[in-house]
């Protein structure tokens, strides 16, 4: 069996979709939406673990299959929502990863973003 890979996925979701007649609410803004529905769905399995629980959470096989369940979904609806507006998820992330690392320079104490040229300094009185 071959590893699946973004475009293999996206189209499996869009054949899904198709032969079910869903196209019709896969719209941008419906995509989105359900996006941050099963996000929430997955946050809400660690919304009352303390950090030691949530770091053990794959330890219980039942919240295990819950977890990638929803992980599932969120990846599902976000591959379908790249789809719809053609982003290539894998060129954006790294596109993200590149500007990020010049924005959060290696030595740069966290939460301190590199200032750039176009950026007013808040601490100034000019």
């Amino acid at each position: 069996m071959t590893e699946p890979d973004v475009q293999g996925l996206q189209r499996r979701l869009a054949e899904f979709a198709a032969s079910r007649e869903w196209q019709p609410y896969h719209t941008p803004k419906n995509l989105a939406a359900a996006l941050s529905v099963e996000a929430a769905e997955l946050l809400e399995i660690f919304q009352w673990l303390t950090p030691e629980e949530a770091d053990r959470v794959m330890d219980d096989p039942e919240t295990a299959h819950r977890v990638a369940d929803e992980v599932a979904d969120v990846l599902a609806y976000l591959l379908q929502f790249c789809g719809a507006l053609g982003v290539d998820p894998l060129a954006a992330l790294s596109a993200k990863i590149d500007r990020n690392e010049v924005r959060f320079p290696v030595g740069r104490p966290p939460g301190r973003a590199a200032r750039t040229s176009k950026e007013p300094d808040r601490h100034s009185t000019e």
